[in-house]
């Protein structure tokens, strides 16, 4: 065989044959997405978290109403919320669960938030009120006493920042009656700068200077 009879080598029989799957990537020429960037979406505006909010179940109750086919049941929850600096309120919901009753219970006592009295962790003179056919009492303690009281009261008390102090409830026991007593006793606190300007005095350092 001569060399004018050899069959030319082609560029496209010296060409290396595809490999055989899956074909090129559609995005190969585009450069891919390239690395995804930390911290999740661009525009993605940073949350701000609120202060932090204390919540106390006080107390769950259940009510059944029967009718023809059975009993139906329905709860009613009384939430006590505070920031634990002075500011504490309370909620009652309703509903046919636990839970829906416990969350608009909550949503009602953020939107009932007051400011109340609280000195050196503890509250600045002795109170006693009435709500209903509950009584309350309030005495301030010096630091390392505690919080004495009972669950209803408590849940008030530390909701508000309250951490020396004794407690006795001294009439009806009823979760409403009882938590709003301690309500209007925290609500019926002064301080002495409050009562002297009230009276339009000065304390007597300043009256001295």
């Amino acid at each position: 065989m001569t060399e004018e009879t050899k069959a030319p080598v082609t560029e496209q029989s010296a060409a290396p044959q595809p490999q055989r799957g899956r074909g090129p990537r559609r995005d190969a020429g585009r450069g891919g997405r390239g690395p995804r960037r930390e911290g999740g979406r661009r525009n993605e505006a940073p949350v701000e978290e609120g202060p932090q909010l204390m919540e106390k179940v006080v107390y769950v109750n259940r009510c059944a109403k029967v009718v023809k086919g059975g009993r139906r049941f329905s709860f009613s929850a009384l939430i006590v919320v505070g920031d634990q600096k002075g500011k504490v309120g309370y909620g009652f919901g309703k509903a046919n669960e636990v839970s829906d009753a416990i969350r608009k219970g909550t949503d009602a006592a953020k939107r009932a938030m007051k400011n109340v009295v609280v000195v050196n962790e503890t509250i600045p003179h002795e109170v006693y009120t009435e709500f209903g056919g509950a009584k309350i009492v309030l005495k301030p303690a010096t630091a390392g006493t505690g919080l004495v009281a009972g669950a209803k009261v408590r849940a008030v008390l530390e909701a508000a920042g309250v951490t020396n102090i004794i407690a006795k409830s001294l009439g009806s026991s009823n979760a409403a009656n009882v938590v709003k007593a301690t309500m209007k006793a925290m609500q019926s606190m002064r301080t002495a700068d409050q009562v002297l300007s009230a009276r339009g005095k000065k304390k007597k350092e300043d009256a001295a200077i």
